[in-house]
């Protein structure tokens, strides 16, 4: 993680994002948890990173679930990982500022934001980024 790093300049802002954008990103959320299996309601507090309409909360499982991303079965969800990861030194960019964690509303004075493709999710606090990527 690089303190030093400025806002993508590519990526777009995560309020502005449509609804088929905010699926992308759950997807790719989804695709990215750095757990075989989890229940599912740890993924939903994951989701809800992303929204937290539960119309678009089940649009996000259901295609990530068609894409091979999850398998669903009782409750829990598997991830099919493939070896996709977040990497914390390229995707993961620090920013000082004056924050609210979009996880657990915290305020912070740095913001760890996750990029995905030309969209950056967060700000998140340290332990709050690790939860939402399965690290915790």
């Amino acid at each position: 993680m690089d303190d030093t790093d400025s806002p993508n300049s590519d990526a777009t802002a995560f309020d502005d994002l449509d609804r088929d954008a905010r699926v992308e990103v759950g997807v790719q959320l989804l695709a990215h948890l750095e757990v075989d299996s989890l229940p599912l309601s740890a993924a939903v507090d994951r989701i809800e990173t992303v929204t937290t309409n539960p119309d678009l909360t089940r649009e996000i499982l259901d295609t990530a679930e068609l894409r091979g991303v999850i398998e669903r079965e009782n409750g829990r969800l598997r991830t099919r990982r493939g070896g996709t990861f977040v990497s914390f030194d390229e995707q993961v960019v620090r920013r000082d500022g004056d924050y609210e964690c979009r996880r657990c509303g915290a305020g912070l004075s740095t913001g760890h934001f996750v990029r995905f493709e030309s969209v950056e999710l967060g700000p998140f606090g340290p332990s709050c980024v690790r939860k939402v990527l399965g690290r915790e």
